[in-house]
């Protein structure tokens, strides 16, 4: 049986690409594959999930980053949302740019991710995915955090400091800016690209002065370690995140429906999930382990509630200048047309009136 490193890329990319496991409806199947996680047999096993015995619902392949408030799973369990006619099984990812690998690695149909992640894979030479909606949201659920007793109280004394984050994501982007603005580059930080749960490590542990990350580990730090927020994004960011589908989902008449469906499904639980903000903050926060009182005042301080959009020329806009940035930083190898990417087919759907 072959180990993880005598693995081809393609089977690597599906196992290792979410750290994850594909989340089905069978508890049985679902334990089995997170047993094989490091075989060849799993490899083959999550690159099938979501394939189901003929006569049975069809099955769309999704993703869920991390935890909390845009966790379609929580999301639709709240509101008490059942797709009808297919079902769904959710591979956990702690990026968008892992989604964006797993989309490429032909083991999603449809994935989330913020404006970031694609424009690293249009500068590399797969893009098996197109860009099909916009999901607008909070901007101040992503930080630069520092520790309990951090001398540090602005952001132009992060120089010379190690400041964590994640490579290729909102928190690489909104962290160059931030240096921006108070005149500094990255080269005058010791930037420490670390992922998700590492980052949460190193940060617990002191090996970091600063921290740029997004979602629950902010709220977890904040009220179990004692962190605090140095600066969030807004102004940094556009509250843009993505959702994109594979390729051959979309040309496949039977998926490309079902991809429609559920972006029906999606905007109906963020209209849910804005309408019921204190019944929510209590149900994020049993989720994600913090006391109720944190995402209380989280979402208190949010610069927006989540809600589903169609493709515009302005959120195309908005991730234009986000590529150029990062060609201009030579952080991708040339400049990039996101265009190619946008697919405005679902715009009709989303614009539906509830």
């Amino acid at each position: 049986m072959a180990l993880p490193d005598q693995l081809s890329d393609q089977q690597q990319r599906v196992l290792f690409a979410s750290k994850g496991t594909c989340v089905t409806d069978d508890p049985i199947l679902s334990r089995r594959l997170m047993l094989l996680g490091a075989t060849a047999s799993a490899a083959l096993a999550l690159a099938g999930c979501g394939k189901r015995p003929a006569g049975q619902d069809a099955v769309l392949r999704a993703s869920v980053t991390g935890h909390g408030e845009t966790d379609a799973r929580l999301i639709f369990k709240s509101a008490g949302i059942k797709p009808a006619g297919f079902s769904v099984t959710y591979a956990e990812f702690q990026s968008g740019q892992m989604v964006i690998e797993a989309l490429n690695g032909g083991s999603l149909d449809l994935g989330g991710m913020s404006e970031i992640p694609p424009v690293f894979a249009l500068a590399s030479a797969i893009q098996s995915f197109k860009q099909i909606a916009v999901f607008h949201g909070d901007v101040n659920n992503q930080v630069v955090l520092v520790p309990r007793g951090s001398r540090i109280e602005t952001l132009a004394q992060l120089k010379g400091k190690r400041v964590g984050y994640v490579r290729a994501t909102t928190s690489q982007y909104y962290l160059i800016r931030m240096l921006q603005s108070v005149g500094l580059d990255w080269s005058d930080i010791e930037p420490v690209a670390l992922n998700v749960s590492d980052g949460a490590s190193a940060f617990s542990n002191g090996a970091l002065d600063a921290w740029a990350i997004y979602g629950f580990p902010i709220q977890r730090a904040v009220a179990t370690e004692g962190a605090r927020i140095l600066k969030t994004a807004l102004g940094f960011l556009s509250g843009n995140y993505i959702v994109s589908a594979h390729v051959d989902a979309l040309a496949d008449a039977a998926r490309a429906k079902i991809i429609g469906d559920y972006l029906r499904l999606l905007k109906r639980g963020f209209g849910w999930t804005a309408s019921h903000q204190g019944e929510w903050a209590g149900i994020v926060a049993r989720d994600i382990g913090v006391p109720p009182a944190y995402v209380a005042d989280q979402f208190k301080r949010q610069s927006d509630v989540f809600s589903l959009r169609p493709v515009t020329a302005e959120a195309i806009a908005s991730q234009q200048g986000v590529a150029d940035l990062f060609a201009e930083r030579k952080l991708i190898p040339h400049k990039v047309d996101v265009r190619t990417l946008w697919d405005d087919r679902y715009n009709a759907i989303i614009e539906e009136k509830a």
